[in-house]
């Protein structure tokens, strides 16, 4: 479709010589006439170094003119049945729309979207007919599946494909977003946008926070690499296909981790931005143009970068447009004045578009008003979108961007198409019923478009029988997710972390504790090749730099120079084998890496086991919105808050310290949130996270903090263990040494005191001080507040007596509770404490500070020395 376009168009400096252009414009010609395309762009770049070798100040436009990438001429021919791709595509819209506006008519709250699957549904055809390849099964040969990231607005329409695939019902489109109320039904309720947790065996990737979607289909294509380069999953014919907004690109995580792509060639990934030109509430560039924008914006990234922006009825057009009038004029008219065109008839668009110009008013003659209404937008032409999407398949050596222009409510006509209100469009009058029904040429009489019937055609139907017979050859149905996965050994605690059970008061931090596990983890045969170290940035503060040598750090390209360090026993080392995920400082990048890992078991059918270490504060405040969309694809793997605590990270202040990522841990369901004090403790937890989800194949992740700072570690006797999991254990209530000889304590008075992580050693203090003054304290280790309280929450239901009051049982006196994180964390179970006993929390509420432990913990009144006063006062 693409006309030849007038050098003299592209340029804004006015021609001082005609004449000497014209000579370099045939010279030009007749060397890509004689030598071809590629000698030509040798020329281009030779021109380019010379220019800024002579530092004339240009360099060549990021946007190429408002026509196609892919030329008429150089289009494939379409595999397909057009007409009956074109008569499923509309089946598939008036489903879609049926099922939002019943919903919205029995129950007015429940919202939903039909103007987003109106401008994608095009976009989802060619891809589920062509191109979306299912998993085959998991033996050798077979198709492992391609990874489908669809846009979470558009979720009606996917349902409504299911529903004509027979793996939906019609009582389940009658339950859109009634998840509760359905099963009263026999039907299942259908989640609003692409849900994992609530449809665990239909939706693989959770989307529906914007932008999540996009980093997160970047670090699933690289994780696909790093399978492949260390061995361990062939991953290659296989790719990652995302259906994003146009809008969703404003989004930082959208295009945070382009460049990254771009570096690691990321060539299966492909991105479809569905670009409607339009947001929630208005144009998405009203004053500008957003795909010049993104064309500016993947093109400087690295990505290989296809427009598609009209459809075949242009073609004629754009041919007899040898004046680039057209090419100009489209190139110039700013998004606002689009959705203008867009919602607007042929009659306005013949009076305001083409009547621009003398010349656009000639290319126009000979259409009716009805014909110009009907020039579709490249990205509701299946043609012009199977042509883009095979040149994106094919592409090697980048990611690829299709930039499809449509038209938001498509179809919709004064009902919605192109309006500022058609995103919020959830319910349609009799006549835009009729409307539509006449738009797309639906099998439907007046009274049923009005009733808003259900469309399937029967079985044997020449639509049904190409639906599915296109599906079995690209492998099945999407999306599917799978759960099936071979359980994977773990090795006995005792191999790998015995030094941590009984470290005969050796001083150690837990971080470092931990990563002393971890190398021995990665030494096991079985094991060790299915770990995934992850780190932004931050392996040497960790203390992970031995394991640099020991197992690489992952590079698609290997090691290409000699580290600084090269001589050192800790030196750097990249490889193409590497085992660690060394993210640089994104911890959006690290987070997207490690659901690539923890999902690894249903996506690839291949358990991994990622460990992401970071500061704790730069977990759930910085990511939590990818952490919870992790929780909702069912992650299994183990997020490490390391320098845990308000008063653990002495002098790096207020943003770096972390009082609240345990409040943040308890509002997520499948999350377990441990606060070890201990390295005994961390390493039981450890075990048994890993047993939990390598080998019984539960649903859950586990965060555990972790402290750097060095103390004795307590041996932790095997009794203790079940404690440890279930959220606290006794510690000591015996009277203690005090100057070597044993304290005289009054059996009269008796405190008990609660503390976690870095505050428990704090409490061990508070106790000798306690027993100096001739009062029993007993301790009480606090591994997890959020499991005691969610223990606890169980036995209200059940009647059964929680753990913690089973553990405080066994203790006397008032209760004062301390901990690193604010004072909420521990209040957590209050309900739970045996009746008439009295609780006082202490806490490090407000911002944090910079000073040492000391201050920091006197100040915030979680040291000993507070501690022992706040028991002093319970007695």
């Amino acid at each position: 479709m693409n006309a030849p376009l007038p050098f003299s168009s592209l340029s804004c400096i006015a021609d001082t010589d005609p004449q000497e252009t014209a000579e370099w414009r045939d010279a030009f010609a007749a060397l890509l006439a004689s030598a071809g395309p590629e000698r030509a762009r040798f020329m281009l770049d030779e021109l380019a170094r010379a220019a800024r070798a002579a530092q004339v100040g240009w360099q060549p436009e990021l946007n190429t003119p408002a026509v196609n990438t892919i030329a008429a001429q150089a289009q494939p021919v379409f595999p397909g049945d057009l007409a009956v791709e074109e008569r499923l595509a509309s089946l598939m819209r008036w489903n879609a729309l049926a099922m939002v506006v019943r919903a919205n008519q029995a129950y007015g709250e429940l919202g939903g979207h039909i103007a987003s699957y109106a401008s994608a549904a095009d976009l989802f055809e060619v891809g589920f007919n062509h191109f979306f390849h299912a998993r085959e099964g998991l033996a050798p040969g077979q198709h492992r599946g391609d990874l489908v990231f669809f846009q979470p607005h558009s979720a009606p329409g996917v349902y409504a494909r299911a529903f004509l695939e027979g793996r939906l019902s019609e009582q389940d489109l009658l339950h859109f977003r009634q998840e509760i109320s359905a099963p009263q039904a026999g039907a299942r309720g259908l989640c609003s946008y692409p849900h994992p947790w609530s449809m665990p065996d239909f939706w693989q990737f959770p989307t529906g926070s914007m932008g999540i979607g996009p980093i997160s289909s970047i670090y699933h294509a690289r994780f696909m690499h790093f399978l492949t380069d260390r061995g361990l999953l062939d991953c290659k014919g296989r790719k990652v296909w995302g259906v994003f907004g146009d809008g969703e690109m404003d989004e930082p995580e959208s295009t945070s981790a382009l460049t990254l792509a771009a570096r690691e060639g990321l060539d299966n990934l492909v991105w479809v931005v569905n670009c409607n030109l339009q947001r929630l509430d208005g144009p998405v560039r009203g004053n500008g143009r957003i795909v010049d924008e993104l064309e500016r914006l993947f093109t400087g990234s690295g990505w290989n970068v296809i427009k598609l922006l009209w459809g075949s009825d242009w073609d004629g057009l754009f041919a007899r447009d040898l004046t680039g009038t057209l090419v100009r004029t489209l190139g110039e008219t700013v998004d606002g004045q689009m959705q203008t065109f867009a919602a607007k008839d042929g009659r306005f668009n013949r009076d305001n578009f083409f009547g621009q110009s003398s010349e656009l008013q000639q290319l126009a003659q000979g259409m009716t008003d009805e014909q110009i209404d009907r020039l579709k937008r490249g990205g509701h032409d299946l043609v012009k979108i199977y042509a883009a999407y095979q040149a994106a398949a094919a592409h090697r050596g980048q990611p690829t961007v299709i930039l499809a222009h449509t038209k938001k409510g498509y179809g919709m006509g004064t009902a919605g198409q192109g309006k500022m209100t058609t995103h919020s469009q959830k319910k349609l009058d009799d006549q835009e019923l009729i409307a539509f029904r006449n738009r797309f040429h639906l099998p439907l009489t007046d009274a049923q478009a009005v009733a808003l019937e259900f469309l399937r055609p029967a079985d044997d139907s020449a639509e049904m029988q190409y639906l599915q017979a296109r599906r079995q050859a690209l492998g099945g149905y999407l999306p599917r997710r799978e759960s099936t996965c071979e359980a994977l050994a773990v090795p006995p605690l005792a191999s790998y972390a015995q030094f941590a059970l009984a470290p005969q008061a050796k001083e150690m931090s837990t971080t470092m504790a931990f990563v002393r596990m971890l190398g021995s983890l990665l030494k096991d045969a079985t094991l060790g090749p299915r770990i995934v170290p992850i780190v932004a940035d931050e392996a040497r503060t960790f203390g992970m730099a031995n394991l640099f040598k020991q197992v690489g750090i992952y590079s698609n390209v290997g090691q290409r120079y000699a580290p600084e360090d090269i001589g050192s026993i800790l030196s750097y080392r990249e490889a193409r084998d590497g085992q660690i995920l060394e993210e640089g400082i994104s911890e959006a990048g690290a987070i997207a890496s490690w659901t690539a890992a923890a999902t690894s078991y249903s996506v690839h059918g291949l358990a991994m086991l990622p460990f992401y270490i970071y500061y704790s504060m730069f977990g759930f405040q910085r990511v939590g919105d990818a952490i919870w969309a992790a929780a909702d694809q069912r992650a299994r793997g183990f997020l490490l808050g390391a320098t845990s605590g308000r008063t653990t990270l002495g002098g790096e202040g207020l943003q770096h310290q972390d009082g609240s990522s345990h409040l943040m841990a308890a509002a997520i369901p499948n999350c377990k949130a441990y606060d070890p004090a201990f390295a005994g403790e961390m390493a039981v937890i450890v075990d048994a996270g890993m047993r939990e989800m390598l080998t019984e194949q539960r649903d859950v992740f586990y965060y555990i903090t972790l402290m750097n700072e060095n103390y004795a570690q307590a041996d932790l006797p095997e009794a203790a263990h079940e404690g440890v999991l279930r959220g606290c254990y006794l510690f000591n209530s015996s009277p203690r040494l005090i100057d070597g000889r044993e304290s005289q304590i009054s059996s009269e008075r008796h405190v008990t005191l609660l503390g976690s992580g870095a505050i428990l050693t704090e409490v061990l203090k508070a106790a000798e001080r306690l027993a100096a003054d001739g009062i029993t304290a007993h301790v009480v280790s606090v591994t997890s507040w959020s499991e005691l309280a969610r223990d606890g929450q169980a036995c209200e239901d059940s009647g059964a007596t929680p753990w913690l009051a089973q553990v405080l049982a066994a203790t006397q006196g008032p209760i004062v509770a301390a901990t690193d994180y604010v004072r909420a964390v521990p209040e957590s179970v209050r309900a739970y404490i045996p009746e008439g006993r009295r609780l006082r929390t202490l806490g490090t509420d407000g911002f944090g500070r910079s000073d040492t432990r000391a201050a920091l913990r006197s100040f915030f009144r979680v040291d000993a020395a507070h501690i022992a006063e706040a028991a002093q006062r319970a007695l």
